[in-house]
């Protein structure tokens, strides 16, 4: 049965995750809520993407399932090109391949060089190969060199992929050459139509329709019918914890005030905290941090009562959005949000 709103989405076990089993119990309230997409992050704990992929696959009949994202060169190309034809069998056309770039300061201390959009389109046409059915040999480009990949000669498949963009590069490979791109977290109203505008050019200015690929805008949905702690750990963790891994960036995309993300590196708690803030601050830590925060940098995000957060919702797809994931809550956090939706 179709999916009552294919435009949005949301991520299973949001954040950290404590019992990966606690997506089976998303997946259904997702499913039951008429949703169109659960994205499946991936954090190295109890959060490998391929297998939480698999349990999505094995308890869905209609959700798309989207890893949002994994890193291309965390697995050999034969282990990534065949997992995802064996989830799109598994889920009859349900699964797209999600990548993105990573966390550079995490890929050095793996060994990992830096990943490169040259080294991601690569990527990407080699999959398409493969699962086109093709045999390559001798290939040596951007994603590396292989002496001969080949997954079944009578594959001809297209199965969707997606990447999390960021950056005008990125966001340019994502509209000639992906299905789904997908968007960071609290960015501005003026960036979100920036983007989109960035993708759906460069769809155009390589001969494609711009209205096939899907731009996903990740809203963090935080309603006021959670407790105080959990909001706080969802909004000013989450995005202090992006802070934390990519700041710079952060900050030059949204044309935020360079001073203001110095003010928050500088500050002692912040350097003493021995890891992701969003998962270990407590919640005395995470009042001083929204100190540091100005208004404007929460902003982005769709907060307040049902009704206020449907309406946020909904004006990302006025901005130009085609789709939106409901960031950093459960469906079943997110059941009034979408009854007001609705």
């Amino acid at each position: 049965m179709p999916s009552l709103h294919p435009e949005l989405g949301f991520y299973t076990l949001a954040g950290g995750a404590e019992r990966p089993r606690d997506l089976i119990d998303e997946i259904a309230d997702g499913e039951d809520m008429g949703l169109g997409a659960t994205f499946i992050s991936e954090r190295f704990d109890v959060k490998e993407a391929l297998t939480l992929s698999g349990a999505a696959a094995a308890v869905s009949n209609d959700l798309r399932i989207i890893t949002g994202v994994t890193n291309h060169n965390l697995r050999h190309p034969i282990v990534t090109a065949s997992h995802a034809t064996t989830m799109h069998h598994l889920t009859g056309g349900r699964f797209a391949l999600g990548l993105g770039r990573g966390i550079p300061i995490r890929a050095k201390a793996l060994g990992l060089p830096p990943i490169t959009t040259a080294q991601i389109e690569d990527f990407v046409q080699l999959m398409r190969r493969l699962w086109r059915g093709e045999t390559v040999i001798g290939h040596d480009g951007p994603a590396g060199r292989f002496p001969a990949l080949r997954l079944d000669p009578s594959f001809d498949l297209h199965i969707p992929m997606a990447l999390a963009a960021f950056g005008p590069n990125s966001l340019a490979l994502g509209g000639r050459a992906f299905d789904d791109v997908i968007l960071h977290t609290y960015f501005t109203d003026d960036t979100l139509q920036r983007c989109v505008a960035t993708v759906k050019d460069a769809a155009e200015q390589a001969g494609r329709d711009p209205a096939d690929v899907t731009v996903w805008s990740c809203l963090a949905t935080i309603g006021d019918h959670l407790p105080e702690p959990a909001r706080l750990k969802k909004t000013v963790g989450r995005l202090a914890t992006y802070l934390q891994a990519y700041g710079d960036l952060m900050v030059e995309t949204n044309q935020w005030d360079p001073a203001v993300l110095t003010t928050f590196r500088a500050d002692e708690m912040v350097r003493t905290i021995g890891g992701a803030i969003d998962r270990v601050a407590t919640t005395e830590q995470l009042e001083h941090i929204a100190t540091l925060l100005p208004d404007e940098w929460l902003a982005p995000a769709a907060q307040g009562d049902a009704a206020s957060c449907a309406a946020a919702v909904k004006g990302q797809l006025d901005l130009g959005a085609d789709a939106v994931i409901m960031h950093g809550a459960s469906p079943a956090e997110l059941r009034p949000v979408l009854e007001a939706y609705a």
